[in-house]
């Protein structure tokens, strides 16, 4: 059901390039279309806010919403005048954490969804399926031809969003630092997070790091995995696993520049975790009501790349490359579900074959869940 339907306003948030304004245009056709990127659209809100939403007090779209802070109190007040329903729709190009003013001013006037780039079930049926991987989801470098033009795409919004795009949201971070710290967490993707490390190699203190580890996690650019804690006779690991969140992304800021060269990259499995995480992350989001996910680690090692928990219901998956999946290669999943409680278990796996491991345990192929012929919820 359309949040329009419950709330006077939507915001509509995810990273830049994603495909908001289309789908925007696309979904509400007719409506009103601002885009706070183009100078004369700024010019005129910022001139009489007020007196403009006065003005437009239905189908109202406003695109680069960050830019404008006072848009948010101004949005409130709007929706407060008036109780009606599906009046307007705010994009945004970063998390509420990030947009601060934006979770406190709309709390409770506004529905809130997230929005990422093509996930491998929006291009099951096309060329492009085989491709996501290796270049990620966003649809701008999906739409060029050759690997040339794609790299320069991605370096390009590599460089905008450090130099322009961040400016636009309030911080005021230096872009050369914050390059090689992105840049520095492909070698860590996948696994867990040492935050000393990062600033020992960088020379600055630990709390700059998570300050800057915070907005690459609010512009949707990382995500960190929190470990489930739960109250077992075990030592359980404390850290956060780290994933720069699209895997177009992480391959060129690795240095790869063709997908021939991601088979002998040793970060190959962790790329493809991340992967299956993200897609599996946006499927729970959209048919879930409010999961939340985790990774399982023991001290000793035994561990689990994702839980999610929807409810009082724990969902306990592996995420494997290779084909070949015994009993042996299963020991941190039979684990965690015997440490947990759990009557179910999955490993998908980038081979062909969906088999029966155990009663408890299946093994999925990764095409087959991306396309949605296996549903896991």
């Amino acid at each position: 059901r359309s949040p329009l339907r419950a709330f006077p306003g939507v915001l509509l948030l995810g990273p830049r390039q994603c495909g908001k304004s289309t789908m925007a245009r696309r979904a509400l056709p007719g409506w009103d279309f601002i885009d706070l990127e183009r100078p004369s659209d700024h010019a005129l809100l910022t001139a009489d806010l007020e007196g403009f939403l006065d003005a437009h007090p239905r189908q109202l779209i406003i695109d680069e919403a960050q830019r404008m802070p006072e848009l948010f109190p101004a949005m409130r007040h709007a929706a407060d005048r008036s109780k009606a329903r599906g009046r307007f729709v705010l994009l945004g190009s970063a998390s509420p954490p990030l947009l601060k003013q934006a979770s406190e001013s709309l709390a409770g006037r506004v529905g809130i969804m997230e929005l990422t780039p093509f996930m491998g079930l929006e291009l099951a049926r096309t060329a492009r399926f085989t491709e996501r991987w290796f270049w990620g989801g966003y649809p701008p470098v999906l739409g060029l031809k050759d690997a040339r033009a794609r790299g320069e795409w991605l370096s390009a919004y590599v460089s905008t969003f450090l130099e322009r795009d961040l400016h636009a949201l309030g911080v005021g971070l230096p872009a050369r630092r914050l390059r090689l710290l992105w840049t520095m967490l492909t070698h860590v993707h996948g696994q867990l997070l040492n935050v000393s490390d990062l600033a020992r190699s960088l020379g600055v203190s630990s709390h700059t790091v998570n300050g800057d580890l915070d907005v690459l996690e609010g512009a949707y650019m990382i995500r960190r995995l929190q470990p489930y804690d739960a109250n077992v006779q075990k030592r359980l690991t404390r850290s956060p696993k780290l994933y720069i969140r699209d895997s177009g992304l992480l391959h060129f800021l690795a240095g790869l520049r063709a997908p021939a060269e991601l088979t002998t990259w040793p970060k190959r499995g962790h790329s493809f975790e991340g992967l299956v995480i993200e897609e599996l992350a946006t499927l729970a989001t959209n048919r879930l009501v409010r999961p939340e996910l985790f990774f399982w680690r023991t001290q000793a090692g035994a561990e689990v790349d994702l839980l999610i928990r929807n409810g009082r219901e724990l969902l306990p998956i592996e995420v494997k490359l290779g084909a070949a999946i015994d009993h042996r290669s299963v020991a941190g999943l039979r684990q965690c579900m015997k440490d947990l409680g759990l009557k179910r278990g999955w490993v998908i796996t980038n081979g062909n074959e969906r088999r029966k491991l155990s009663n408890e345990i299946e093994v999925l192929p990764w095409k087959m869940v991306a396309s949605g012929e296996v549903e896991l919820f």
